[in-house]
């Protein structure tokens, strides 16, 4: 769930020269490299910077910043990205991140905000009627609504953020936070939190694969404990009440995978525990893509497992990522079969990465951004597992799919009928599993480059918008670039230009400001007319 598509003391060399000491010495008084600072001090040093950089961040002295997250390279930079409030009202589409040198010195910071969101703080609406104005199709209000700072499009706006709940047509559970206009009642944005891939599928994908679990009475159960304790169960044909989706009321309670045995499964849909191996699989395998590649302890970064429920509903086409666990229907065997592959756990679960680090606003461009990075690097986990069965590619939910080869295509996002290859201005308004089309694109050009491939067993050729001729840099690369892009540099209303700008910073950092690796990242958004 992307809730807001999702963490402070000098160095020890700083210290001794406040105690007159020009430098820390070695016994034969050498000078001694500066230490790669704590998080802690990281954050002191950001909060300093804030201080003296108030311009930069548009921000005035009623601004508050709430650390959220802190990265330190091995070089001694650090990244700390924050939420920002005034007056105690959050500021939505203020989160900052403030860059710093080794030696602590202001950088730059990453925002999106364009001017100072220090406005009136007085409604003039009630939260009653700021409620009433966000309750369309059915839904009913969760918990009351808050007063916040709207700044995420347009002019900062005092605003009410209320949170309605309900049911999609296709059975997905809806969860909706809607900004209303203190002043006027307007509704500025609203944003749905259960991100989905809507698949379908074949029979069961990844051939026997060795699974993690653990002894209970009976047997074993698909928990997980050497990842967090993560776990694999039985949703019973269920769904999501109202009730349970706004009070956590009456909640069907899945029912944990037993076999006496250990040896799960069929490879065929006869058999219920054949779908949960997959979602297992898929998890573990995602836990250990961002764990092994790019050093991030579980999906949260605080080293727990997720939940994952299989045989959700009666014939439900869908998958989805609700901000605690995951979710997969058993599709209905004539679009889709059960929505368990690897490339679709890893997509969805790849949400609550992005959650948790740049929470990339489900609406309008960072909308699109947020839907292309599970792509992305649902692909990546899917490159990253090796699995002969299930051989990497670009094509989204192809193990899945029964009417279609896939789901969508990022050698060209407008084989699926509606996703853009290219970027234009409207790009915006379309649904974001549609605009997310323009960074997939970017995303295989980065990789693969220009020309007829096969890839994973599947035909790939991928056509730029502006003629050019590229080479590739190979999926990896790709995977590091957009994943230091996501937690280092995009904010919550990243737009494509300023993911742009993100990549090229986080080429610059991995591979150097004059690499081959940043001119190819220059080179795939030009080709997909985004300069």
């Amino acid at each position: 769930m992307n809730r807001s598509a999702l963490f402070a003391a000098a160095t020890a060399v700083v210290t001794t020269t406040a105690l007159g000491l020009t430098s820390a010495s070695t016994a034969t008084g050498a000078p001694t490299a500066s230490p790669v600072p704590t998080p802690a001090a990281a954050v002191a040093k950001a909060r300093e910077a804030i201080s003296s950089n108030l311009t930069a961040l548009r921000a005035t002295t009623a601004d508050a910043f709430v650390v959220k997250d802190v990265i330190v390279d091995k070089d001694g930079s650090s990244h700390v990205r924050m939420d920002r409030t005034i007056g105690g009202l959050p500021v939505l589409g203020g989160d900052v991140v403030v860059h710093e040198t080794k030696d602590g010195a202001f950088k730059g910071a990453s925002l999106t905000l364009t001017r100072s969101a220090n406005i009136s703080r007085t409604p003039k609406l009630t939260a009653a009627t700021a409620t009433t104005k966000a309750l369309t199709n059915g839904l009913k209000a969760e918990g009351r609504p808050s007063l916040v700072i709207e700044a995420r499009k347009g002019a900062p706006r005092l605003a009410y953020l209320v949170t309605t709940a309900g049911t999609q047509k296709d059975g997905t559970p809806s969860r909706i936070t809607t900004t209303i206009d203190a002043l006027t009642g307007a509704k500025l944005i609203s944003e749905q939190h259960i991100e989905t891939v809507t698949g379908d599928g074949k029979s069961l994908y990844s051939g026997t694969v060795p699974l993690e679990t653990s002894t209970a009475t009976g047997g074993y159960t698909l928990t997980d404990a050497t990842r967090g304790g993560g776990w694999t169960g039985d949703a019973n044909n269920k769904t999501d009440s109202v009730l349970c989706q706004l009070f956590q009321l009456g909640c069907p309670a899945p029912t944990k995978f037993t076999d006496a045995d250990n040896h799960w499964g069929t490879g065929t849909t006869a058999d219920r525990a054949s779908a949960a191996v997959d979602a297992h699989y898929g998890a573990a395998t995602t836990y250990d893509y961002y764990k092994f590649v790019h050093g991030r302890n579980g999906i949260f970064g605080d080293g727990k497992g997720v939940p994952s429920r299989v045989h959700y509903g009666s014939n439900y086409v869908n998958a989805f990522w609700d901000g605690k666990q995951m979710t997969y229907g058993d599709g209905d065997n004539v679009a889709a079969g059960p929505l368990v592959s690897l490339d679709v756990a890893g997509h969805e679960m790849s949400h609550g990465v992005t959650e948790h680090t740049a929470n990339l606003t489900y609406s309008g461009e960072s909308g699109g951004l947020n839907e292309a990075t599970s792509d992305i690097l649902g692909t990546m986990v899917e490159f990253y597992a090796n699995n002969t069965s299930d051989p990497g590619d670009y094509y989204i939910g192809e193990k899945i799919m029964k009417d279609r080869p896939a789901l969508r295509y990022m050698d060209k996002p407008s084989r699926d009928g509606t996703s853009p290859d290219c970027y234009s201005s409207g790009v915006g308004n379309l649904d974001v599993h549609y605009s997310s089309g323009i960074a997939n694109h970017f995303a295989y050009l980065l990789a693969e480059g220009t020309g007829a491939k096969n890839i994973g067993g599947l035909p790939h050729n991928s056509p730029t918008c502006n003629g050019s001729t590229l080479t590739g840099i190979g999926h990896d690369k790709l995977g590091k670039i957009w994943f230091r892009a996501l937690t280092t540099y995009m904010t919550s209303g990243t737009t494509y230009a300023q993911a742009r700008t993100a990549t090229l910073n986080a080429a610059t950092d991995l591979y150097g400001a004059n690499s081959a690796e940043k001119a190819a990242v220059a080179a795939a958004w030009s080709a997909v007319a985004v300069n």
